[in-house]
Parts: C-alpha cells; sequence; structure tokens
C-alpha cells in the first residue's frame, strides 16, 4: 500500500529501528527484531483505525477506593484437576489464559479433553487457524471425545470469528493459535507484533465486556519464550508453560503468571494413547526406579507452588580425558551447579577441576530454588568419593559461600512428604530448628551447619 514504511522491531522491549540488526541496544536481545509495516497517517479519506481497549465499557471514570467491591467470580471446572489446581480452582469466567509449548507436546490434546467437559455445562467456541474441521474430529475420536456443546471454527480473521461468536454466544472461545490471527484493519503480515497485540487485545475486550473466557494458544521460539510481543504476556491474566520432552511421558503444566491464584503452581499428566492422564501424586512417579544403595544419588524436596515435590538427584564424576573438563546440567541451571562445584573445591578441598561432572533431575522435573543446594552437593561428594547416601536419607537446605547451610521456608512441609513417601532420615538447615524443632512421628531430623556434616553421613561403598 503506498506510503506504507517498513521497519523493525523487538519482541523483547519495543525498540524500533529502521534497519534489522542482530542484537538490540536498548535491552541487548538478540535475534529479537521483526519486520512490521507502519499504519499510514489518518486522512480525511482515511480514517485512523479503531483503537481497541482493555477495560470494559462503562468503567472509565474515578471511583474512590472505599466504594469499590470485591467481585466474587465464577470457576468452571475444567475437568482436569491437575489443571484446574494450575489455575487456581478452575476457569474463571471473562479471564484470559495464554497456553504456550514447544509443538508436539500436547497442547491441542489438552484443549480438545477441557472442551469435552466443558461442554456439560457451558457453549464452547474452538477456533483453529492450523487444523481443519477433519483433523480435530479424527484427534477427537480417537480421545474418545464426544463434543457435546463444543462448536468449530476454521478461521484467522479476527472479525470473522467475532462475527460468529456473536452468533454462537460462546461462554469459552479457545483460539488455536494466536500467532495465526489477524485482523484487516493492520497492515502487516499474520504473526508479527501488531498483529498479535491486536488481535490479543479484541479477545480480551471481548472477555471482559461479556464475561467470556478466553484460551490462548501461544508459539515458542528457538530459545523457548513465547514468539511475539513480549507485552502479550502482560496483557493476559495467566500465563501457563507446557513443559517436558516429546522422547517422555511425562509434562508438566506451570503458571509463570495468574491473577486469580497463586504462581509457580506446577500439574503434572502423563502421555497416553487416550490423551492426557493427570498424575495425582508425582513424587512417587518422580522416584520411581530409583537405584538403591548407588553412589552420587541423592533426594530432594522442593516446593512447587503450594505443593511439595520429593525429586531425585542423580551426579556422575569421571575423570577427564580432556584438557577442559565437561560439565553438563539437565534440571538445574548450569551457573549454580558451577557455583556449588567451586564451595565444595575450595571448602572441601576436592579435586572437581580434574573430572568432568554429569547432573540430573529425574522425571524432567526443573530445580530452581535455592532449598535444593545441600542435596546437589551431597549428591556431587558421593559420586566423587565413591560413598552411597543412604536411601532413607533426604536433604534441603541452601549453601554459601562459605559452606555455610542457611534456612529454607516451609521446612515442615517438605519434611511431611518426605515421611510420608518413607524417609526416615532428613538433613535440614540448623537455623530452622533454633525457634521450633517439628515433631513429625517416623522421621529423624539431622540439622546441621555447613557443608563439612554431610561427610559423616555418607556410607563406604561396599
Amino acid at each position: 500500500m503506498k506510503g506504507l514504511k517498513t521497519f523493525y522491531i523487538c519482541s523483547e522491549c519495543q525498540y524500533k529501528t529502521p534497519k534489522w540488526m542482530g542484537k538490540c541496544p536498548n535491552c541487548g536481545a538478540w535475534n529479537s527484531f521483526v519486520e512490521d509495516v507502519e499504519e499510514a497517517p489518518a486522512t480525511a479519506s482515511a480514517p485512523a483505525p479503531r483503537r481497541v481497549s482493555m477495560i470494559p465499557t462503562g468503567e472509565h471514570r474515578t471511583v474512590r477506593f472505599e466504594e469499590l467491591e470485591i467481585p466474587e467470580y465464577l470457576r468452571q471446572i475444567t475437568g482436569l484437576g491437575e489443571l484446574d489446581r494450575v489455575l487456581g480452582g478452575g476457569l474463571v469466567s471473562g479471564s484470559v489464559v495464554l497456553l504456550s509449548g514447544e509443538p508436539g507436546i500436547g497442547k491441542s490434546t489438552l484443549l480438545m479433553q477441557i472442551c469435552d467437559a466443558l461442554g456439560d455445562t457451558r457453549r464452547v467456541l474452538y477456533v483453529s487457524g492450523e487444523e481443519s474441521g477433519g483433523q480435530l474430529k479424527l484427534r477427537a475420536k480417537r480421545l474418545g471425545i464426544v463434543g457435546k456443546n463444543l462448536y468449530i471454527l476454521t478461521e484467522t480473521n479476527i472479525e470473522k470469528i467475532l462475527q460468529e461468536a456473536d452468533k454462537t454466544k460462546p461462554d469459552v472461545i479457545i483460539i488455536d493459535s494466536i500467532q495465526t490471527v489477524y485482523s484487516s484493519g493492520v497492515n502487516s503480515t499474520p504473526g508479527s507484533v501488531t498483529q498479535v497485540k491486536e488481535a490479543a487485545l479484541t479477545l480480551i475486550n471481548k472477555a471482559k465486556g461479556e464475561g467470556t473466557s478466553v484460551i490462548m494458544v501461544g508459539h515458542v521460539n528457538k530459545e523457548g519464550s513465547i514468539a511475539g510481543p513480549k507485552v502479550l504476556e502482560h496483557m493476559v491474566d495467566a500465563v501457563l508453560y507446557f513443559e517436558g520432552e516429546r522422547q517422555q511421558a511425562y509434562r508438566i503444566i506451570r503458571a509463570i503468571k495468574n491473577r486469580y491464584g497463586p504462581t509457580n503452581e506446577i500439574g503434572v499428566f502423563e502421555m497416553t494413547d487416550r490423551g492426557l492422564e493427570e498424575v495425582e501424586n508425582p513424587s512417587e512417579m518422580l522416584l520411581a526406579g530409583r537405584p538403591r544403595s548407588i553412589s552420587g544419588n541423592c533426594a530432594v524436596c522442593t516446593i512447587e507452588g503450594t505443593r511439595p515435590l520429593i525429586a531425585e538427584i542423580q551426579a556422575l564424576v569421571t575423570q577427564t580425558a580432556f584438557p577442559a573438563p565437561r560439565r553438563t546440567t539437565n534440571g538445574i541451571d548450569y551457573n549454580r551447579m558451577c557455583l556449588i562445584i567451586a564451595v565444595l573445591e575450595k571448602r572441601l578441598g576436592l579435586k572437581f577441576w580434574q573430572n568432568d561432572v554429569y547432573l540430573n533431575v529425574v522425571g524432567g522435573l526443573r530445580l530452581d530454588e535455592p532449598a535444593s543446594d545441600v542435596s546437589v552437593a551431597m549428591a556431587l561428594i558421593s559420586s566423587m568419593t565413591d560413598r552411597v547416601v543412604p536411601d532413607d536419607l533426604i536433604a534441603i537446605g541452601e549453601l554459601g559461600l562459605a559452606g555455610e547451610c542457611r534456612a529454607v521456608s516451609n521446612l515442615e512441609q517438605r519434611v511431611r512428604e518426605a515421611a510420608r513417601l518413607g524417609f526416615a532420615q532428613a538433613v535440614v538447615p540448623f537455623r530452622n530448628l533454633e525457634k521450633r524443632k517439628p515433631d513429625i512421628p517416623g522421621i529423624r531430623l539431622i540439622p546441621i551447619k555447613g557443608i563439612y556434616e554431610t561427610l559423616n553421613l555418607l556410607q563406604k561403598q561396599e
């Protein structure tokens, strides 16, 4: 179109530049610039396009804080208890949820399954911009889904989608995916920053104005973050990440943002030939097949949202054949592992610089909180010295650079979960027991002040 100018915009910080750049000079992100088209200035013959607001009509006025009332949010059960847990108790009417994940991880399968449960009491409109109606019908047949009160629309134009929604009057709208939806009033290709933002704003306005729940599927880029503008995550009410390896059977849904419930809550599923099935006891799943009396193995209890999870940490320390030893980690931050290794070298005199180190968290779980430091250190010491951590022992605590063990939160909740799964000993920070020592039957608490005291807990390999 005549008069339009092309520019490039950073998907991380919205920085604009007339030419493509490898690195954003504003935020420092690499390969974050995407091409977009600048809108033509408004004239008498071509007025400016209509701007969509996220705030419902009638709320654009100043109100005293004392006059505000706390609304009662109506929640809809999705039929999957693990997903309801992550959402904070169910899908809130009028909320907008963004679900993202790797291709083939099971996003469409999950959405098709919740359509079957929501259809019992609600009317659902499933908008697909990537698959035909026949493909959706084939998946539903494989999953055994009847599709009561489920309406399918294969369309990518947001104006036509809203027209069909006004006719159908659904309670829930599912968009698969938001990167394929475009607006006729925006002069750029589908999936661009402007198109994604405009389509999302339109759907959010409909959700807030009419009380319709909207679930949008978002693609991810090669770095694992949601493709498109970063502001998309700020606009929606909840952001859910669908994690897991396609080669493994287990999948994890993690809430990164949730305005109606706790954040960092997770739900665990198992992918079967009948679709996704809930894993009601993830700790038992993560510990299934755990080897006995093997060095380099230690259990840890981490808190994911409101749920305590017991995971298995495995370490393998072998003599290196390279000038620079290898460091490989899966499920734990690489820099955190290097920090713990540096503490063990300095404080205990262990020669990790002569060995390759491989660290793994079993089950595809990712441990982000520092409370797993002591468990990681014990697994590394065990593999290095070939001494076994007792099978009935679990380690909890954060390590400082001086080798001291620092206090952690929710200790009693962690220890109770360990006792429930049969652990008889728990290594805990000494500072957690200074004020109050929890009395939990069936498990003995072993307080430690530093990493030095863990050496006496290891058993010689026979």
